[in-house]
């Protein structure tokens, strides 16, 4: 079987060629792949700064760089697993509510294909839908959730749907399996203990970014992998403010004193061995990231998430 491979930059320059993501094949749909990446262009669910509407675009054209093999863990996913840039979802930019069902359908689709689906986000809203997708081909998953945010709020603006609540109303529906549920990086200000604490009283594992300053997190990633254990379902979603805005300000809700990029690293390397069955990097927003930085960063931890999962050749 020939394996789809990105696009060299010895075969055509690093600045041309396709707009998919690490300049992969494009595909229709999901069928006959083992993992994709998917695009959910939209930010109608943000509360502060929009723009992650542009997120997927911005993510594939800085994702030009990337190669096939990881230097650092060594990792051939191309080599083992069949992947494609299957696009974006046709979101409705008027209607956040259909949206929601828009994207749950769509994944709906992927699974039952049997693929794993990566992420290109669009604000962070979007995780709720695909954790309903998920739930319903694997059960409740255990979710490690990379953010300076909880995203656990029980409305916003009198709404039950947008950026600030997915992970409660994914709770809710019965999607997680709250005692394997880690949340990382969280900080800033808030407006009562309970911004935190409501996800504590659920059973899910708090760990601030002060308990994460000037520590590596291989530690903390240890701990997790044996608590969630090689055969529990696993998804991954990352929003691109856990990172300091140092490193990453394109982004929609910044916050001070947040994670490195090299602690972004090990968190996502610390997933091999997990049973990954998806994840998301969201909240990518190109009007504010001039340098590109913040969707070049995006871009490769999209990649290092398709590193570690299931069956990929080392």
């Amino acid at each position: 079987m020939e394996f789809n491979q990105p696009l060299g930059g010895n075969d055509m320059p690093r600045f041309g060629g396709p707009t998919t993501m690490m300049r992969l094949p494009a595909a229709p749909d999901a069928s006959g792949l083992d993992a994709c990446f998917v695009g959910v262009p939209m930010d109608i669910g943000a509360s502060n700064r929009s723009g992650t509407r542009h997120g997927p675009r911005q993510i594939r054209a800085e994702s030009c760089m990337l190669r096939p093999f990881n230097l650092g863990t060594g990792a051939r996913p191309f080599e083992s697993l069949q992947v494609a840039d299957i696009g974006d979802v046709a979101i409705n930019t008027f209607d956040l509510k259909k949206t929601v069902g828009l994207i749950e359908a769509a994944y709906d689709a992927i699974l039952a294909e049997n693929c794993v689906p990566l992420t290109l986000g669009g604000d962070h809203t979007l995780t709720y839908p695909i954790l309903r997708a998920m739930a319903k081909r694997h059960g409740p998953v255990a979710l490690i959730h990379v953010d300076a945010h909880a995203d656990i709020n029980d409305e916003m603006f009198g709404e039950k749907i947008a950026h600030g609540t997915p992970f409660r109303r994914a709770f809710e529906d019965g999607c997680l399996d709250a005692a394997h549920v880690f949340q990382i990086g969280l900080r800033g200000t808030g407006y009562s203990p309970e911004d935190f604490n409501w996800s504590r009283s659920k059973g899910f594992t708090v760990i601030p970014a002060e308990d994460c300053w000037y520590k590596s997190m291989r530690p903390v990633m240890d701990e997790i992998r044996e608590r969630i254990g090689p055969d529990r379902p696993v998804y991954l979603s990352y929003d691109i403010d856990s990172l300091d805005p140092a490193f990453a300000p394109g982004t929609g809700t910044a916050e001070i004193g947040g994670l490195t990029t090299w602690q972004a690293l090990e968190i996502v390397r610390g997933c091999r061995g997990l049973r990954i069955v998806g994840g998301d990097l969201v909240e990518v927003s190109p009007p504010y990231d001039p340098s590109g930085n913040t969707a070049l960063i995006g871009a490769n931890l999209l990649y290092e998430m398709l590193c570690v999962l299931p069956g990929v050749r080392y």
